[in-house]
């Protein structure tokens, strides 16, 4: 494909050929690769001229830097261009000038993930690839098996036991093969790519697939169009294996290399703290991860060994950001907070960056006059029992206006 010039490795930076199906030869699956394009040849293309006069309003808008020779795999769905709200009362309460939320709950699977599996299934398809798998905690899965079903791309599912109720009736609604892994994610994970060598399935996984990060980085296009190409001081994301906080950070590079934007983001991770190996990696200054059990309400980025950890690491490091651990109680904290002053209800995991930013906020890390945007990654219908977590159950009144009233008094 002439507008790619090589596939990198983010481990050991290796130049590979596109060739190469998934991961660096020489670091075997934890050497995830990144697509480098040829930005002068991009150049002609993609201006701001094209992306003002472009009528289409998804993510295919952004096809000259996509890895897809065409649109012959193109879901005919909604994908991207989620909303991105200023919202004046998170700004008041936060003491900060300009906060922007993207609600990528909006996405026809209702989560961040649609972004990915819309191009890995466009790039199956394109490969004449007739099978499709990937291994998940649930958003992931929800995704491939949603737009496997509108493409008719059989699908495998490889699940942790745990996964949450709504999404793996989603699963099942579209019609996917569920294997439903006794363990958790990596146990998952690691089962999910035995069985690719074993059956030559292609792989949609983010932590080893180098075309699927592709897609999320058309999240960092959109905040820059939708801001009129004025970049946020600081994007904060939730983060698990660290495949999206490494697409974002990388969508923000490429337009920044085409001249589209003046400046580049901090950006900023934040992890469970029952889930934090990303985190403790960057904080220890250390290019290597070790395994503790992960324990956190956030099933979206529940992970003992990030699979895209190096690409998470050099976001961080290229980007001078931050890392910051939250409690699973200031996440479901953070749930209300934002439903209740944005109307936008996410999911555990999807309210986790924003759990983080309250914490900066509340240590004075970000300043009034900065701007910030967070994206909130998954809707929290996806997971009701969490929500129910953090609210209290109503109590049942009678249909009778006298106890009405003696409950309003009595509750006041």
């Amino acid at each position: 494909m002439k507008k790619i010039k090589y596939l990198k490795c983010s481990k050991c930076g290796a130049v590979v050929s596109e060739e190469v199906m998934y991961n660096c030869p020489h670091c075997g699956t934890s050497g995830t690769l990144d697509v480098i394009y040829d930005m002068e040849l991009i150049k002609n293309e993609l201006t701001k001229e094209y992306l003002k006069e472009n009528k289409n309003t998804n993510i295919w808008r952004y096809l000259p830097i996509l890895p897809l020779e065409g649109l012959t795999g193109a879901a005919p769905l909604q994908i991207g261009m989620s909303p991105l709200y200023k919202s004046s009362r998170l700004e008041k309460l936060l003491n900060i000038k300009n906060i922007y939320v993207k609600d990528e709950g909006r996405n026809p699977t209702a989560s961040f993930k649609d972004r990915a599996s819309a191009v890995g299934i466009a790039k199956a398809i394109e490969l004449k690839k007739n099978v499709i798998c990937a291994a998940s905690t649930g958003n992931a899965a929800s995704s491939v098996s949603g737009f496997a079903a509108c493409m008719g791309i059989e699908n495998y599912i490889f699940v942790p036991e745990t996964i949450p109720e709504g999404k793996l009736a989603q699963l099942l609604v579209f019609g996917s093969k569920v294997i439903l892994v006794d363990g958790d994610y990596d146990t998952a994970f690691d089962f999910c790519l035995k069985a690719v060598e074993h059956f030559g399935w292609y792989n949609r996984s983010c932590a080893i697939n180098p075309y699927l990060v592709e897609g999320k980085k058309t999240a960092a296009f959109e905040i820059c169009e939708q801001l009129d190409f004025k970049v946020p001081d600081k994007v904060i994301m939730s983060v698990g294996d660290g495949c999206s906080i490494a697409g974002v950070w990388k969508g923000f590079k490429e337009f920044y290399d085409l001249g589209l934007i003046d400046k580049l983001p901090v950006m900023v991770s934040v992890q469970a703290e029952g889930s934090n190996p990303v985190n403790r990696a960057f904080r220890n200054n250390k290019f290597e991860f070790d395994y503790i059990a992960p324990k956190t309400i956030a099933d979206s980025i529940s992970v003992g060994i990030p699979r895209n950890g190096y690409k998470a690491l050099n976001a961080l490091n290229e980007s001078k950001g931050i890392a910051v651990d939250v409690s699973d109680e200031e996440i479901l904290n953070a749930m209300t907070v934002l439903a209740r002053h944005t109307g936008v209800f996410g999911e555990p995991a999807g309210v986790t960056g924003f759990a983080g930013l309250m914490k900066l906020a509340g240590e004075g890390a970000i300043g009034p006059d900065e701007s910030v945007a967070f994206i909130v990654s998954g809707s929290g219908l996806k997971d009701v029992k969490s929500a129910q977590m953090a609210v209290l159950k109503p109590d049942k009144v009678k249909p009778q206006l006298d106890l009405l009233i003696k409950y309003f008094e009595e509750n006041k």
